[in-house]
């Protein structure tokens, strides 16, 4: 009897090349795209502000721009992607470099162009460190796309399982990181079952067989009603203060890095906490006209 799924077919996405000039030059069509996308970015600032999305932070960033943001990803990967950049560009002027997934940012034609305009590079040691070398603002999220695909019980949950690559090239070249939490992203959708039930089970097969990674499952949503229509949702950002990764003389690198990657993660699990604190209190939550003048400041 035939297997009732095919095989996975495992892309080995760790061994495509990188092109290191593109990432600090780019050819006309994304200049071109790119002042495209300021543009609109100018435009829409008012109409972020209309959702009043709650921020704490951005007044102690640092002024030149040389740091790593460090944040979390929700099911709602758009508001993180959007509001993080946006805010940073607000206080400081600079223009943040989101690290991408290979998996994403591997794309063809305009999308790549897409994602390049807007200023992401491929997640690599290589990328961040051409990054670092110029002094950029550089984004990335350690639990990567397995942190989007929550299940019910697994909101605003961080899940790095180890992960100390982002530590390890902060301190190599001694840049500092910044904590960036968000709530919100992960309301807009309701999960409606647990990693462990049946459905979840079937979830995760599925997709290990489709595309070899189990992790990557979609679980069973709801948006507004029954429907996939987001739910309106006010968004919480806060920054954390800056954490130094230069390293101590009396300890080794190894320990040093590890202690920087847990320092950086009970950080944002306590921005997290204090947003979802801030969210609890908050009449303004889903976006009520009504609560507008209570909203939490």
């Amino acid at each position: 009897m035939a297997p009732p799924f095919p095989p996975p077919r495992k892309k080995n996405f760790g061994n495509l090349p990188i092109d290191i000039d593109a990432v600090m030059n780019h050819p006309r069509r994304v200049q071109r795209l790119r002042g495209a996308l300021e543009r609109v970015h100018d435009g829409i600032a008012p109409l972020i502000d209309i959702y009043r999305p709650y921020l704490r932070g951005s007044d102690a960033l640092p002024a030149d721009g040389r740091f790593l943001l460090v944040g979390n990803h929700t099911q709602f990967v758009g508001g993180e992607v959007l509001l993080v950049p946006h805010f940073v560009r607000r206080a400081i002027g600079t223009r943040v470099r989101p690290l991408a997934d290979r998996r994403f940012a591997q794309q063809p034609g305009f999308r790549s162009d897409l994602m390049t305009a807007y200023g992401g590079v491929v997640g690599d040691p290589v990328t961040a460190r051409e990054l670092m070398r110029h002094n950029e603002t550089i984004l990335v999220f350690p639990g990567g796309g397995r942190e989007i695909a929550k299940y019910k019980g697994e909101e605003y949950h961080l899940d790095w399982r180890g992960r100390s690559g982002f530590a390890r090239i902060a301190v190599e070249n001694d840049y500092p990181i910044v904590p960036v939490g968000l709530v919100g992203g992960d309301d807009v959708y309701k999960s409606l079952v647990t990693r462990d039930s049946t459905l979840g089970r079937l979830s995760r097969t599925i997709s290990a067989r489709l595309g070899g990674d189990a992790d990557m499952a979609m679980p069973l949503l709801r948006g507004v009603g029954p429907t996939f229509i987001p739910r309106p949702q006010r968004m919480y950002l806060e920054f954390g203060a800056p954490i130094v990764t230069t390293k101590p003389d009396d300890v080794s690198t190894e320990d040093w890095v590890a202690s920087v990657r847990d320092s950086t993660k009970q950080s944002l699990e306590a921005i997290l906490a204090h947003l979802l604190a801030v969210r609890a209190e908050d009449p303004f939550r889903k976006l009520n006209p009504l609560a507008w003048a209570s909203a939490a400041a």
